[in-house]
Formats: C-alpha cells, sequence, structure tokens
C-alpha cells in the first residue's frame, strides 16, 4: 500500500491542530504592553505545545521520507499518533490558563508521554513492516533518544505535584533534544 495518502492527511491533521492551538490565543482587552505579560503562561504554552507539534511533523516527515510502503497496522499506529497530538490543543489551553497548578502541567507531560509512545509505536510498525534490515530500522537503531524521551516525561509528570517548574523545565530539555530533526533517519536519506 502507498504511503502518499496517510502522509497528505497527517500533515492536515496537523495543520488543523496548529490552526486550533492558535485560535485559543485570545487578543488582549487593552492596548497596554502590560496585558501581554498577564498572558505570558498562556503564550509560552502555545509556544512550546507549537515546537512540539512541529517536532513531530518534521520527524513524521522524515519518518516516512524514509518508508517504502504501509500496512493496515501503520495506518492505526499514525492515527493512534494523530489522536494523541489532536489532544495537545486542550491540555496546552488548560495548562496557560492555570500556569502553575499540578493537575494541567501533569496531563499536559501525560499527552506529550502518550506521543512519545505513539510514535514509537509508529516506528516499531514501520520496522515490522519493512523488515529487520531495512534502511529504517537501521536509521531507528535502538531508538535510545525515543526511549529516553518517554522516561523524562514520566519524571516529570510525577514533579509535577512537587514543584511544576520543574515539569515544565523538562519538557522544554525534550523539545530541545529532538528540535533538530533526526540525524539518523537524515543519515539514511541521504543515501
Amino acid at each position: 500500500m502507498g504511503k502518499n495518502r496517510l502522509e497528505a492527511f497527517s500533515d492536515g491533521v496537523i495543520a488543523i491542530i496548529i490552526t486550533i492551538m492558535v485560535l485559543e490565543l485570545k487578543v488582549p482587552h487593552s492596548d497596554q504592553l502590560s496585558e501581554l505579560c498577564t498572558m505570558a503562561p498562556v503564550l509560552l504554552s502555545y509556544v512550546l505545545s507549537f515546537i512540539y507539534v512541529g517536532i513531530y511533523w518534521n520527524n513524521h516527515h522524515h519518518l516516512f521520507h524514509v518508508s517504502r510502503q504501509v500496512s493496515g497496522a501503520v495506518l492505526w499506529a499514525n492515527l493512534h499518533l494523530l489522536f494523541w497530538l489532536s489532544v495537545i490543543p486542550f491540555v496546552t489551553n488548560w495548562m496557560g490558563e492555570h500556569y502553575g497548578a499540578p493537575w494541567p502541567v501533569a496531563l499536559y507531560g501525560f499527552v506529550l508521554m502518550m506521543c512519545g509512545s505513539a510514535y514509537y509505536v509508529l516506528t516499531l510498525t514501520l520496522i515490522a513492516v519493512h523488515g529487520r534490515n531495512s534502511a529504517i530500522a537501521k536509521a531507528l537503531g535502538t531508538d535510545l533518544k525515543g526511549k529516553l524521551s518517554v522516561v523524562i516525561y514520566l519524571i516529570a509528570l510525577g514533579l509535577a505535584f512537587v514543584e511544576t517548574w520543574l515539569s515544565l523545565a523538562l519538557y522544554a530539555v525534550v523539545a530541545l533534544i529532538w528540535i533538530v530533526p533526526d540525524r539518523r533517519i537524515e543519515k539514511h536519506i541521504e543515501d
């Protein structure tokens, strides 16, 4: 089965997710710059989430660039990832509105952890389709970066009930880890 429809559908869903996030941003009620300062938590939540969605879009693109075909299982694994990505606007808005509150920060981390887990499942499903000796399997290797990210999310999720700023810092650390597209895949794209 070809991969083009899956890529087009995924691009569309991700574009809608970003659109929903930006539509949740409300215009300040006054023309004073100080009003933006009161909106800082909402804006920072949006920026972090936009970066995360961008990271997933970028890595998804790279992942399917090196893939040759998909199966029904890959379609479902991809939908699983898109489901968790589609929850990001909700948790972003809740966390932005209640910045510093443990439950919104923890739920944000839970959704990020589920996105990371879903992406990992998608990679495993693609490896199953292409084989253990395929370019995609070689490019992904042991996926230490992906596994480490999920562990950091788990730690951050627990820390949300101790110090929310530590959780937020860990969420930012994972984003920094992934901000550059996966170089393992890029090496195989050049081949």
